[in-house]
């Protein structure tokens, strides 16, 4: 008979271990109505015991690691009755247990419509207080007791340099808003769907004139909104005011929905998007303003995710456009898919055939976060309209759930083959480009005016550099502009000038245009 000792050491051996746990009660204050729903998020940032207080505990993805998030889905959520998020999964980067000891701040979010992952904290999400508490320790309840007002263009505005605001109420007198119902969306959808942005008119723009004028038609990139469209506007309206700019008619769109951003690209998901662009809006915007109509004087331009949708426009309907100018645009050669290659065998979102993480996001020759950190921490802040969800919404087929097919299972990383090859044949523009030279070669040469930084943020003179070789194996003309040690966000910098490569565009167009006319010369 074995000993009461050794008894309990086997005991103790065939038990399961124990892990603390740090769950977090989230409350909601009377005030607010009587049921939500949404994302519930907890932030959890580490500080020194004598830290200064502060109204907000955020996440960032060029910090991914320096907030801890826990999230969870909440339904019929009533004050009174408290939600336990329980931080041991759905949680970024490590569950709240695991986290070195210490004093932390602590706050919680509700996002009812699941904007979070694309826009961060916006009008409508309700917030709590920031807790500050230790761990381990029990964290106090915290209490949703303020929602987030909606913020008018106008306080926004407000918020700007005084040069900067004068600028932009100047040019607002010389912008007109698009609302656009798309037959074409609206079949889609089964429910009234539109098209929105932005319209700057070139100064002495005489809706009864004679005079017509080129066009450009401008996309955001992710983060972008109809508010930033009309900023955009405004400012261009008052660049061609002031002789900066050549006259022409911008058109900037807002490509922005719940799943992300839909890229002006026809889609299995979002819908034919490119399709109403081309055979709807741009007819109707031709016959409303006075607009020469003709491919060589309509011309595409965008940057990040936007600049991608001026490619694909471009290479889609090579007959329509007379060229596209994006600036570091996403990925136009899916073998560097923000160094993921996606026609590798046994492909992976988080690691190269080394093992070794692959990174994401770069500054000043340093990697600082890494595509594994990113998809873990864009799925803890919501299912839907994070970047990498985004890009499925846009580019995957539909999976019989009726949501997009995932490219990568968020857990491994590990990429699904035959997704991966819908995306290629559909949306890899280099891919295309060889696949249909002989079909669309003769519209599209000359046309690809492509510029990027050669420190791109996230890594896109990668994917540039392999379009422009492709480029050059058919014979196409098109010249790229890799600008040394510019970055993703000062890629338009010429000098003291923010806008200096912008302007460079703009004359570029113009000279297609308008051939020989200096408008310089008539400022």
């Amino acid at each position: 008979m074995r000993s009461l000792a050794a008894a309990a050491l086997l005991l103790i051996a065939a038990a399961p271990p124990v892990y603390a746990q740090t769950d977090v009660s989230v409350s909601v204050a009377p005030g607010l109505g009587e049921t939500h729903s949404g994302r519930l998020l907890i932030f959890a940032e580490k500080v020194a015991p004598d830290a200064k207080p502060q109204e907000e505990v955020d996440t960032s993805a060029f910090n991914p690691t320096g907030t801890a998030v826990a999230g969870r889905e909440v339904t019929d959520f009533r004050p009174g009755t408290p939600a336990l998020i329980g931080t041991g999964t759905d949680a970024f980067p490590t569950p709240f247990a695991e986290l070195p000891a210490g004093t932390y701040r602590f706050q919680a979010v509700l996002d009812p419509d699941h904007s979070y992952a694309y826009a961060g904290r916006d009008a409508g999400d309700l917030v709590s207080p920031v807790v500050q508490a230790s761990l381990p320790g029990a964290v106090p309840v915290l209490t949703l007791d303020k929602a987030l007002p909606k913020t008018d263009f106008d306080a926004v505005l407000a918020r700007y340099p005084e040069d900067l605001r004068a600028a932009v109420d100047q040019g607002l007198k010389s912008v007109r808003p698009v609302d656009f119902q798309s037959t074409v969306m609206t079949r889609f959808w089964g429910r009234p769907t539109a098209i929105h942005g932005w319209v700057a008119l070139p100064p002495g723009y005489n809706p009864n004139g004679k005079a017509t004028f080129p066009t450009v038609y401008s996309d955001g990139g992710f983060g972008s909104s109809l508010d930033s469209a009309k900023m955009s506007a405004a400012m261009m309206a008052h660049r061609m005011a002031t002789g900066e700019m050549p006259p022409m008619i911008w058109v900037y769109l807002d490509h922005h929905i719940a799943t992300g951003t839909h890229e002006f690209a026809d889609s299995k998901n979002n819908g034919p998007w490119g399709t109403a662009l081309v055979t709807e809006l741009i007819p109707a915007l031709e016959r409303q303003y006075r607009m020469d109509g003709r491919a060589s004087s309509r011309f595409l331009t965008g940057h990040s995710s936007g600049g991608w949708s001026t490619l694909w426009l471009q290479v889609k309907w090579p007959k329509v456009f007379g060229g596209t100018w994006p600036t570091s645009p996403d990925p136009s050669d899916f073998h560097d898919f923000t160094n993921v290659n996606l026609y590798a065998d046994n492909a992976n979102f988080y690691h190269g055939p080394d093992g070794k993480p692959l990174p994401l996001i770069r500054d000043k020759g340093k990697a600082i976060a890494t595509t594994k950190e990113f998809g873990e921490l864009e799925h803890v802040l919501g299912s839907y309209g994070g970047q990498f969800a985004s890009f499925e919404w846009v580019f995957s087929p539909r999976c019989p759930d009726g949501r997009p097919c995932p490219i990568f299972d968020r857990a491994t990383g590990a990429v699904d083959p035959k997704v991966a090859r819908y995306w290629i044949d559909n949306y890899d523009v280099a891919h295309i480009v060889k696949r249909d030279w002989h079909a669309i070669g003769p519209d599209v040469k000359g046309k690809l005016h492509l510029i990027v930084g050669t420190a791109d943020t996230f890594y896109l003179d990668g994917p540039a550099h392999r379009l422009q070789k492709v480029l050059e194996e058919v014979g196409d003309t098109s010249k790229f502009r890799f600008i040394p040690d510019r970055t993703h966000f000062d890629l338009f910098r010429i000098g003291d000038d923010r806008q200096g490569l912008m302007k460079v565009i703009g004359k570029e167009m113009y000279d297609i245009a308008r051939p020989g006319n200096d408008w310089q010369a008539k400022q």
